[in-house]
């Protein structure tokens, strides 16, 4: 295998960026930690430590316009995609100043700013989603790309083979993202699947696939670019398996009986962030000072965002039913009461709901 430090690092600049991001969801994962912990955080919680080159380096394929689709372990799409650190802790706080106004918590994040369609916490449910962002994309003529991530756990459920069949069928403008970490929950991949080679598996649709180094964010880069310019270009649906890993347990209610300390530590040895970064410094690229500085910057940022997030305010009781309804149609006002109350005079055009 062509490692990184042995295919050199053309752009240190650019590198340096991809350092940075792949950072920021490091800390931002263990502050989450931190503040489960504390039962600052409640519910579930599920981090992204250990994949985070795959985040960092596919959203750099993107442009402002495209989508995004994420699963329950996205705190760190969520960040790279341009969703605040604030909005991010203060949306798990439960708080209105969050992303979802402190309604969706740590799997349903969403920020329709950034075009950012979840945090989904149903296994392949973000998948349907994607193939319909999709369609609607290339019904209107747009050139706009769709990325849906998932993990290879969804490989097992009917809405992935739908999924796949659909966006060949219909040649969709939509990159498919499987983050195979190797466990579903507490399932190793070998378990529940016949054939573990997914990108195969989409292949079998006549889709274009490959699988990818995920521990490697210039690898991730790289494929993501090509995927992504031929599915903008016309080329049809494609395909990365991104072979990563996660180094902390399912969530923090998981016990983590089902694989080996051993494995996880040899994992371990291939650390995205640590790959990068000792590659850089065997080239003489990042100077032990800028790399301190680089960290500096990065835990101040989520210093601060730990500041908004607990001063935070959670929703008075007099808005807990807002958006259950749409807004009245008559007067714009938010939607308080039960459906008596709603105006539903045929012909009338209300707001979405």
């Amino acid at each position: 295998m062509t490692t990184l430090r042995s295919r050199g690092i053309p752009d240190a600049e650019h590198a340096v960026h991809l350092l940075r991001q792949m950072l920021r969801v490091r800390r931002l994962e263990e502050k989450c930690i931190e503040l489960y912990s504390a039962a600052k955080i409640r519910g579930f919680l599920h981090v992204y430590i250990g994949e985070e080159a795959v985040a960092a380096g596919v959203m750099e394929a993107l442009e402002p316009e495209d989508a995004v689709v994420a699963t329950y372990r996205e705190h760190g799409h969520a960040l790279l995609r341009g969703v605040s650190a604030g909005a991010i802790l203060a949306e798990m706080y439960g708080h209105a100043e969050g992303c979802c106004r402190g309604r969706g918590g740590s799997m349903h994040l969403f920020d329709a700013a950034t075009r950012f369609y979840g945090g989904n916490a149903i296994v392949a449910g973000g998948l349907p989603l994607a193939v319909g962002l999709a369609l609607a994309d290339r019904m209107a003529g747009r050139q706009r790309v769709t990325v849906c991530f998932f993990g290879e756990g969804a490989v097992a459920e009917g809405e992935f083979h739908e999924s796949m069949n659909l966006a060949a069928l219909w040649q969709l403008p939509v990159l498919f993202c499987c983050e195979n970490n190797l466990y579903a929950m507490g399932t190793a991949l070998g378990r529940s699947e016949s054939q573990t080679d997914i990108a195969l598996k989409a292949a079998g649709y006549e889709i274009s696939a490959w699988a990818v180094d995920g521990m490697d964010v210039l690898a991730v880069e790289e494929a993501s670019r090509r995927a992504v310019d031929a599915v903008r270009s016309g080329g049809g649906p494609h395909f990365l398996e991104l072979r990563t890993y996660r180094f902390r347990a399912h969530s923090m209610f998981d016990p983590e009986l089902y694989r080996e300390k051993s494995e996880v530590a040899r994992w371990m040895e291939r650390d995205p962030i640590s790959l990068l970064q000792s590659a850089m410094q065997a080239a003489g690229q990042l100077p032990d000072k800028e790399w301190a500085a680089l960290q500096a910057d990065v835990d101040a940022e989520i210093s601060t965002a730990v500041g908004f997030a607990e001063n935070g305010t959670p929703e008075p009781v007099s808005e807990l039913s807002r958006f259950v309804y749409s807004d009245r149609p008559d007067d714009g006002s938010a939607g308080g009461g039960g459906p008596e109350e709603r105006d539903t005079t045929a012909g009338k055009g209300g707001a979405a709901g």
